[in-house]
């Protein structure tokens, strides 16, 4: 049976639907009502009025209160939550239930950060003009957020968007990607299960462009957050509203170097799964390696070896390691890309095929021409790319050449070579001995160049959404 899903937005009604599909088998997941330009209107209309209404606020106990029962309720759903962004999405089982864990502790963090957030006193008395006076800061929300998410992580990145506006108290409109909005919808939905007021938190799956334009660039927007690609995000923050904050995650091609004194069997298994985890589909996945020409082969054979071993298919499966991509057609410009750098003179080391409409084999690439779509954009897709290089500051500037910055890695034994890797790397973070793919949801996570906008992480994020309002006393008795 089909599940139906109808708006999300109080008050307002729809006689348009869309239907959610599996990414694996194309099966018919469930049908979601569709926002048009008047039910966007009115869900900034409302969101836009609850802000104005500082009458009517949510404490910071309310809000408390709602996150831990938040929290409590996805922990009794695991394994439904996790089953459903598996179907939805396409990532595996095992990895799923990991998101849903990343999802719950997320939502604790908003609570910890709400518990230990704090302005701050600002120096008074220290000439003529500032005696007699203290002053100090606390914060308040920066008005209505508008939430655009992206289709690979359906839940936990909604959690990264939406449960920090709820902690700080902003109205919050959420948008999830068209092809995986039912863990977003879940997700709201227990927000109203654990006390929050419907208005105050609205999903809104829209039928075009131009609708999703409108929701992002009206003037009631305070705060933008944009997950997804660097063409849209880009685009879209040049078009928001004066006075509107933005914040931007992007992608990139995330560079690692590998030194000739690199443990290989530790490091070795941790960029394979960075390279293929989620077919490829991460925002950090490990995309370029570039190994000392006196171990490159060794490492493209071995990564090759881990990558050929893990199963491709049925996301929903725990045997599953490697799942399809979200689209039939992302399936196809991945064969197509990886088929135009063997045309130009790359080496298949292991895969290079599709396996279905919707999969692809892991695929390993040896030295592929400087100029191919697999060294120079992101693949978003199970293919890693081995590069040999004969002295570190060659293989730094060619992990810079590219317009893209997130995160990086280096892998070697050597303290003094790492530190020079994290000096000359263009990235906001540089693993030693990991992954790119690293990541834990209280660190700042932030793409630069076109990578993105801003820091995301619980934190960060709750910062960005409010404003530090300062109070100025005047008082003879100071």
């Amino acid at each position: 049976m089909v599940d139906s899903f109808p708006l999300m937005v109080p008050g307002a009604k729809s006689d348009q639907v869309c239907m959610v599909w599996a990414p694996y088998d194309g099966a018919e997941i469930a049908t979601v009502a569709v926002s048009d330009a008047a039910t966007v209107d009115k869900a900034l209309d409302t969101a836009d009025r609850l802000f104005r209404d500082r009458s009517g606020w949510l404490s910071a106990e309310r809000r408390i209160e709602i996150l831990e029962k938040t929290a409590e309720i996805m922990g009794e759903r695991f394994e439904t939550l996790a089953v459903e962004a598996a179907r939805e999405g396409g990532k595996p089982l095992p990895d799923s239930q990991v998101e849903v864990a990343r999802a719950i502790d997320g939502v604790k963090l908003c609570v910890e950060s709400l518990r230990t957030q704090h302005g701050s006193e600002i120096p008074m008395g220290l000439n003529a003009s500032s005696m007699n006076r203290i002053a100090m800061t606390t914060h308040e929300p920066i008005g209505v957020v508008v939430a655009v998410s992206a289709f690979n992580h359906p839940l936990n990145l909604i959690v990264h968007q939406v449960a920090p506006a709820v902690a700080v108290g902003c109205p919050c409109v959420v948008k999830p990607a068209e092809v995986t909005p039912l863990s977003c919808i879940r997700f709201v939905e227990i927000l109203r299960e654990a006390g929050l007021p419907d208005e105050w938190c609205q999903v809104v799956v829209t039928g075009g462009r131009e609708v999703s334009q409108k929701l992002v660039t009206d003037s009631r927007v305070g705060f933008f957050s944009f997950i997804g690609s660097p063409k849209v995000g880009w685009m879209l923050r040049s078009q928001l509203a004066p006075g509107t904050r933005c914040a931007l995650e992007h992608g990139g091609a995330a560079p690692v170097i590998v030194a000739e004194d690199a443990n290989l069997d530790a490091v070795l298994p941790l960029l394979a799964k960075g390279g293929f985890y989620h077919a490829g589909q991460v925002c950090v996945s490990v995309q370029r390696v570039f190994a000392h020409e006196s171990i490159a082969r060794e490492v493209a054979a071995r990564i090759g070896e881990l990558g050929a071993k893990m199963p491709v298919g049925d996301p929903t499966l725990a045997s599953t390691e490697v799942g399809p991509l979200i689209r039939t057609n992302e399936c196809d410009r991945v064969a197509e890309w990886i088929g135009e750098a063997v045309e130009g003179g790359a080496e298949i080391v292991t895969g290079g095929n599709k396996i279905s409409a919707s999969c692809h084999e892991a695929t390993v690439l040896y030295d592929p021409p400087a100029d191919a779509k697999v060294s120079t954009m992101e693949i978003f897709g199970p293919g890693l790319c081995v590069y040999p290089y004969g002295d570190i500051d060659e293989a730094i500037a060619r992990a810079n050449s590219l317009p893209f910055a997130f995160q990086s890695a280096v892998c070697t034994q050597d303290l003094d070579r790492a530190m020079r890797c994290f000096r000359k790397l263009d990235a906001s973070a540089v693993m030693v001995n990991d992954h790119t793919a690293f990541r834990v949801d209280w660190m700042p996570f932030a793409g630069l160049k076109h990578s993105g906008y801003n820091v995301g992480g619980i934190h960060h994020t709750m910062h960005d959404m409010q404003i530090e309002k300062m109070l100025v006393i005047r008082s003879a008795e100071l």
